[in-house]
């Protein structure tokens, strides 16, 4: 017989790539130029050719079986050298190699990240809103994930909700800053209490709290906006960052986590982390990308159309009179429904080829996302659709 677990998340499945499954067939109707398509979170500007000139030069000069063959299982010793000192002069940290392991994405990072922390029973603190596959990296692990609700004035932390669901079998909070779908970037302020909260709580329960840092937006922020690296104000951190978004490489499943030096055992959670993988059946991403990507630490796409994207689409709404928060970083704005079911506010958006996601699975009703990682010349294209459906729909222009 089958897994029957498994069986039923086919009928929950991601309401995100349920969207753009929609477009993709909507774009074979009517042309993908005509389909506004804000659904996926899929980087849209190139690949530097800096990076594709270090993967060509590889190719013609290296050892076919170096570029190839399996690395270990933490992943290659000199890439983590190369990535702990990249670290240490960027944020003024003490990692060693010893200190990463290399994962397939930021995905890969969270879900050995929780296993290397967690139990079967304790549960994991998150706030909304929220990525939401974080449900299935932490409740397929036997820990239990637990939702702070949402700050909506401004999407920092709700810290009177939080200290409501802290208790003795908290082990870790999960947060993502810049985050998946708002695009806010916790404050400094934010992330010192958040710190100091969780250092009197680990006193007070007698055992460590880990926060684990998802960040795989770490390098999209907007101008004038302070970016804290969490780990600087936590001992007891792992920080959790993918190449995806900042070279537009997310099919190349590249990532890290960084155990904070300073953390309980700091030196055994890579090793744990390549026990973990043993179970899951994940063992390091391909050798070329580990070595190209620590030949170019630093380098980034050209990351400033993202905003460039978002102020166009910020000043529409805010104009249309929509309740919004402007984004700090990411490419996602997270503004409110013009009515309270967002899942009929988006399947409204549909019959104007407007592709938008409601907040409902990011633990928010009554918001919606848009992934503004397309041309800005579609995002310009896309700004009359969106008011001739709140104006149709809505009443609003």
């Amino acid at each position: 017989m089958i897994s029957q677990k498994y069986k039923e998340m086919l009928s929950a499945k991601s309401v995100i790539r349920q969207m753009s499954e929609w477009a993709v067939g909507r774009a074979k109707e009517i042309g993908s130029e005509n389909v506004f398509d804000f659904s996926l979170g899929n980087p849209s500007v190139a690949v530097p050719q800096a990076f594709t000139d270090k993967m060509i030069a590889l190719l013609q000069e290296r050892d076919t079986m170096e570029l190839h063959g399996y690395s270990q299982s933490q992943g290659i010793p000199s890439v983590r050298l190369k990535f702990a000192e990249f670290l240490n002069r960027t944020y003024g940290m003490d990692y060693t190699a010893e200190h990463l392991f290399m994962t397939t994405g930021a995905a890969g990072a969270v879900a050995h990240a929780i296993r290397a922390v967690t139990q079967p029973g304790d549960e994991v603190i998150t706030f909304a809103p929220f990525f939401p596959e974080y449900n299935h990296y932490v409740n397929q692990t036997g820990a239990v994930l637990k939702v702070v609700p949402a700050d909506t004035k401004q999407f920092q932390i709700h810290f009177e909700e939080f200290e409501k669901l802290l208790n003795p079998k908290t082990m870790a909070v999960l947060v993502n800053t810049p985050n998946n779908p708002s695009g806010i970037v916790y404050s400094t302020e934010t992330i010192k209490k958040l710190a100091q909260l969780l250092e009197a709580k680990q006193k007070e329960y007698g055992h460590d709290i880990f926060l684990i840092s998802d960040e795989p937006y770490r390098d999209i922020i907007f101008g004038g906006v302070e970016a804290p690296y969490v780990s600087k104000y936590y001992d007891n951190s792992l920080s959790c960052y993918s190449f995806a978004k900042s070279l537009s490489i997310p099919g190349e499943r590249l990532g890290y986590i960084a155990a904070n030096p300073n953390c309980t055992d700091s030196t055994l959670i890579s090793p744990m982390c390549a026990q973990i993988s043993r179970g899951i059946g994940h063992n390091c991403p391909p050798s070329i990308i580990q070595i190209a990507v620590a030949e170019v630490l630093g380098l980034t796409s050209e990351l400033s159309v993202y905003e460039t994207n978002m102020n166009i689409i910020y000043d529409t709404l805010v104009q249309l009179g929509f309740e919004v928060v402007k984004p700090g970083g990411t490419f996602y704005i997270f503004p409110r429904a013009l009515e309270k079911d967002s899942v009929a506010f988006c399947k409204k958006a549909m019959n104007y080829d407007l592709v938008l996601v409601p907040g409902d699975t990011f633990g928010c009703p009554g918001y919606f996302r848009m992934a503004y990682c397309i041309e800005t010349e579609k995002v310009e294209r896309a700004m009359p659709a969106l008011r001739k459906f709140v104006a149709q729909e809505y009443g609003v222009r």
